[in-house]
């Protein structure tokens, strides 16, 4: 069994794919010094998926003896189908995208700024805390109105020409 010193667990643990449960993988191939090893997270779920489609076991045993759950095991199945063994590995953690910069507080931003271009960001992320009692970053509303600005810029880049 691997130690908390080994390179291998340091650089899985570093890429989020060190399993939090390696010892609730019960199947055979994965014994202590053999090629498949329990603390890998993205062999355990991809090696539970193989097996189950490989040797026709029930989802259910997979997932047990995989130590995931049946759902979890589905997923993987889904996962695996859709974008391959890549798939597998965890995404980015946080939040994703502007959930404080939503269009309804992007909307009241570019009417501060239409009436005043030359805003400071730290005035309009300001205005946000007191109109919708939530605090953000300046730094967050210009990225999220440059966004939107660009998104703006592509689409009428994109928009068949009239006339």
């Amino acid at each position: 069994m691997a130690t908390r010193e080994d390179p291998k667990r340091q650089a899985l643990a570093a890429s989020r794919t060190l399993n939090p449960h390696p010892e609730k993988v019960t199947d055979s191939s994965f014994v202590p010094g053999g090629f498949f090893d329990p603390d890998d997270l993205v062999q355990v779920k991809y090696e539970m998926v193989r097996r189950a489609a490989a040797d026709g076991a029930p989802p259910s045993r997979a997932a047990a003896s995989f130590g995931f759950s049946r759902q979890s095991f589905y997923t993987a199945k889904q996962t695996l189908a859709e974008r391959g063994l890549a798939g597998l590995l965890p995404g980015k953690p946080g939040p994703k995208g502007g959930h404080k910069l939503t269009g309804e507080v992007l909307d009241f931003l570019e009417d501060l700024l239409r009436a005043d271009p030359d805003r400071p960001a730290a005035d309009l992320a300001a205005e946000v805390e007191r109109r919708f009692g939530t605090p953000v970053h300046p730094r967050s509303v210009r990225r999220a109105l440059g966004r939107r600005a660009a998104d703006r810029a592509a689409a009428e880049k994109d928009a068949p020409k009239s006339g």
